[in-house]
Formats: C-alpha cells, structure tokens, sequence
C-alpha cells in the first residue's frame, strides 16, 4: 500500500474516491486565514513516482470510477504533465469517468482556455475552488492575490471549457464591519459565473493563522451565530 504525505485534505464529496498525491502543499500557501499547508512546502512529484501510485490503486481497486488529485491545487502543473497523468489514469482505471482537483484563480488565469479544453477532454471534468468573499476589500485583508475581477474571470474560463466547479463562501470572513460588503461582492460573484454547486462556510482560525490573519486584518470583529445566520439568509436571498 503506496503512503501518502500528511497532512492530506480532499472535499467530502470525494470520500470514497481514489486519491493521487501529485503535488505536496499548496504553490501560493499565503492566504491568512488557512492553515492546511502551513507545515509543508510546495513540491512537484517526479511523474514516474505517481505511477507507481496509481499502479498501486488500481490494482487495489480497478473499478474505481473517480480521482481527486491532491494536494492544494495539483492544477498548478504544468499542462503537459497534467495530460501525460491523465492519460495514464485513463488507461489504469479503464471505468475512469471524473478527474478533480483543488483549484485557485490564479491556477486557471495562468491556463490558456485551449490547455483547459484539453485538459477537460481528458476527464479533468471538475474543480473544487473557494471564491471565500467578493469583497475586494476583504479579499485583499486575508492576501488571496486577486481580486474580484479575477474571481469571475477565471470561473468562466473553466466553465468556457466545460469544466464543473463546486465553489465555497466562508461566512463571517469580513467580520462586522465588511459584513454586507463580503455578502453583496459574493453574491455578485456567483450572479455573474455559472458555478455548478455552491456551499458555505463558517470561518474558524487555527491558532497558528491568528497572528498573521490579525496583523493584516487588525479592525476584524467575529461574528456570533445568529449574525452568521443572518449573513447567510442575506446572500441566500441576494442568489
């Protein structure tokens, strides 16, 4: 049995689904709010060791009908290595129908709509992307490296390429005072893209994220409960 390097993270919806490790950490790894690769550095794994991962798993189970391609967000390979590793599944696991991976705005924005295409052709069929606010305000506060623009740019860019996203909005990540703000900018988002799913979050800081997310976020106030059940019928409504 192949070992994986931890801290490992996948979406729920991808519990019962082959794994791949292709790369380790996150390349960008600076949002403040995050702690998920904060104990590892980024790495590209040499493609021959993949294989033998994947001959691994589906001799294990060759059956298996979906990927997820771990860590951050494996879309930051190159596009050739991406192809060279999707075509390898494909042969591998021969009922192989979905291909998923994390995915950021810069991922997509450094992609030609043709790399995705290919990349779609070749059962890269959906990514799982956290939009996290629309508020360029507060985009800026928790250092996501866009801004809103980007946002909604490189969301159709996948969908432009047939590509289905599952996108995610942390509640409560503007704190009071950016509260209506991160709700109206949110909601703009998803009014101008053509997400396929869409959840909510509730923000909660690691302790190892505090010191950083408050020495860029100093005038941040959490919000309770009820607030951010209020916040979440608002943009509910706004959708």
């Amino acid at each position: 049995m192949l070992e994986y390097s931890y801290p490992l993270f996948r979406p729920p919806a991808e519990a019962d689904n082959i794994i791949i490790q292709a790369t380790y950490g996150c390349s960008y790894n600076n949002c403040t709010f995050c702690s998920m690769y904060k104990t590892k550095s980024y790495e590209v794994r040499a493609i021959g060791d993949v294989f033998k991962d994947i001959d691994t798993l589906s001799h294990l189970y060759p059956d298996a009908r979906k990927v997820f391609l771990a860590d951050g967000d494996a879309l930051s390979l190159d596009t050739d290595y991406l192809l060279n590793l999707l075509i390898y599944l494909k042969k591998s696991f021969v009922k192989l129908g979905r291909v998923s991976v994390y995915a950021s705005a810069q991922n997509l924005l450094n992609k030609s709509s043709q790399e995705l295409q290919e990349l779609k052709e070749n059962a890269l069929s959906l990514i799982y992307y956290g939009v996290e606010t629309g508020s360029d305000a507060v985009l800026k506060k928790i250092t996501k490296g866009v801004n809103q623009s980007e946002i909604i740019e490189s969301l159709n860019k996948a969908s432009d390429a047939g590509i289905k996203i599952s996108a995610t909005v942390i509640l409560g990540i503007g704190g009071s005072k950016y509260t209506n703000e991160h709700v109206k900018g949110s909601a703009e988002i998803i009014n101008a893209t053509r997400v396929n799913y869409l959840s909510t979050l509730q923000l909660g800081l690691e302790d190892d994220a505090k010191e950083k997310f408050y020495k860029h976020f100093s005038d941040f106030e959490m919000l309770d409960d009820t607030e951010l059940l209020q916040e979440k019928k608002i943009y509910s409504y706004k959708n």
